[in-house]
């Protein structure tokens, strides 16, 4: 059985799973369980679970491949693969809001691919999106000055500093959804 890390693909109880977050634990005299956070590959379902020595699951080799987020329709996310120029296609519910709150057309990705099916895509650390929607800044707000909340054009909402203003395009890390600088 090998060890969890976060990112990896594994098979338990015929389904397959992406490790979010795992923490191993060992009782005095017993042995020891994994508690992991595993999310669902084929529904997008987050859940926690906890896996003892004699759970079996095995780990699964994952594809990555670059490609293209093309276009949108309703509740589905169209990605144009980069070497195949395959489409592959995403529900909402499969990718989950913590990425298509950061997806806009034209944006490129990177799709994961296990035993030859598309998995789900990894965004990039830090995308660009234009403040759609926030209060207007006063004179005399620096970057130090506190924050406020701004809708980005994907429909998120984020902290951002007291001089942003709408029209402007900010850089947001993707993995904790914090503001990092303005880009005009």
């Amino acid at each position: 059985m090998p060890d969890l890390r976060p990112g990896m693909a594994i098979k338990w109880n015929n389904e397959i799973y992406l490790v979010i977050d795992f923490q191993h634990i060992h009782m005095g005299r017993g042995g020891s369980t994994t508690r992991a956070k595993l999310k669902n590959v084929l529904t997008g379902q987050v859940r926690e679970v906890s896996l003892r020595d004699s759970d079996n699951y095995e780990e699964i080799r994952i594809d990555r491949q670059p490609a293209v987020l093309s276009y949108v329709a309703g509740n589905e996310y169209h990605f144009m693969d980069n070497e195949t120029f395959e489409d592959v296609t995403f529900t909402a519910e499969q990718l989950g809001s913590e990425v298509t709150d950061y997806l806009k057309e034209g944006m490129e990705v990177t799709l994961l691919y296990a035993e030859g099916n598309p998995l789900t895509i990894e965004l990039p650390y830090f995308v660009e999106l234009e403040v759609v929607e926030t209060d207007p800044g006063l004179k005399g707000d620096t970057a130090s000055g506190g924050s406020k909340p701004a809708k980005l054009e994907t429909g998120k909402v984020i902290q951002v500093p007291l001089f942003i203003k709408i029209g402007d395009v900010i850089k947001i890390d993707t993995r904790t959804g914090r503001y990092i600088e303005r880009v005009k």
